[in-house]
């Protein structure tokens, strides 16, 4: 039997979730995907924010899509022997990291980059298929669409995704 609450992939998997983000839009968002808590990184001492609510251990895994500030900032409300997950550089900026930071927390900062991986490891996509398919059929996730494209916007829908425009997923329709 399925849970009665539908979250995001990392409260389906019993992750506490602190999510942050440039809008209050975003913030809501994130919230009602089951985020515990939402903080604004356009605040100058989101970091410290971060590692009070952790009662300043710090968080285990950061997932960052965004990339530049955000990225080394989320260095430092990283728990000992986190892992930072590169996944992207939405901001614009790619960033760097402080050695030191990651040899005094024993840090390990990791590239996500999917394209890769599934060239490396083409049965991960089969069996990350499978558990996605598990968890949706169980209604523990329930993916957000929110924009729709005709293919022939295309074009469109790349610049809503630069633009950060989109919640959610966006999806084209080739139909």
């Amino acid at each position: 039997m399925g849970r009665s609450r539908k979250h995001g992939l990392g409260r389906a998997f019993g992750a506490r979730v602190i999510a942050t983000a440039g809008s209050e839009a975003k913030l809501k968002f994130a919230r009602k995907q089951g985020a515990e808590h939402a903080v604004n990184y356009g605040g100058a001492d989101w970091a410290e924010e971060v590692k009070r609510l952790t009662g300043e251990r710090g968080v285990d895994v950061v997932f960052d899509p965004v990339g530049g500030d955000v990225f080394e900032l989320s260095a430092k409300c990283m728990a000992p022997e986190g892992r930072l997950l590169v996944v992207g550089f939405a901001s614009g900026r790619i960033p760097t990291v402080a050695a030191n930071r990651v040899l005094l927390k024993n840090l390990s900062v990791m590239g996500v980059f999917w394209g890769a991986c599934t060239q490396a490891h083409p049965e991960y996509i089969r069996k990350t298929q499978r558990e996605l398919e598990r968890i949706l059929g169980e209604e523990m996730i329930e993916p957000v669409v929110s924009k729709r494209y005709p293919l022939s916007e295309a074009p469109r829908a790349m610049r809503d995704l630069a633009d950060r425009k989109i919640l959610g997923k966006a999806v084209l329709e080739i139909w």
